[in-house]
């Protein structure tokens, strides 16, 4: 099955009254917040979306993205290959206080100015919080030794214990 492009913007509520099922690509071309947090790579998000409505009448956008990016390690400094993997549930609101009303197990998503959600945004926001905080290679591929120190450490003060008075009162 050939992978197609996906919109970048998507009316939800038309899509959910369908029960629309997306899969398809985003090139990493398009996606200049997470290509700033990675080394450069010419790749693609692979992305699988489901638009449905729950049983309580809220429309409900969930689904699945992967990629592969290039990070540099934080112990050897050489690039590797990072494998991203997301999932997202997300129900569109139009404002911050419909956002607080939504049941806790939905992460709120706002609308734009049409109506339509940025679902190219949407998915990039989640590859960017899957990517580790501090990466680095596994120890067994990483090119710095394990038991590398850097820097000295100060050598300890001798410090006067403060109870050293008391014994004086005896």
């Amino acid at each position: 099955m050939k992978k197609l492009k996906l919109p970048i913007t998507i009316d939800p509520f038309k899509s959910a009254q369908r029960r629309l099922e997306c899969e398809g690509i985003f090139e990493m071309s398009g996606m200049d917040r997470l290509l700033a947090a990675c080394e450069p790579c010419d790749g693609q998000v692979t992305v699988n979306v489901n638009f449905n409505v729950d049983e309580l009448g809220l429309v409900v956008i969930s689904g699945k993205g992967s990629a592969s990016v290039a990070l540099t390690c934080q112990r050897c400094t050489e690039v590797y290959e990072q494998a991203l993997e997301v999932d997202f549930t997300f129900s569109p609101v139009k404002n911050a206080e419909a956002a607080a009303e939504l049941p806790s197990y939905y992460d709120a998503i706002e609308l734009d100015e049409n109506g339509e959600v940025n679902l190219r945004e949407l998915v990039e926001d989640e590859l960017l919080l899957a990517i580790p905080l501090i990466p680095r290679h596994s120890l067994e591929d990483c090119q710095a030794p394990a038991d590398s120190v850097w820097g000295e450490l100060p050598e300890e003060l001798e410090k006067p214990n403060p109870f050293d008075v008391l014994k004086q009162l005896k």
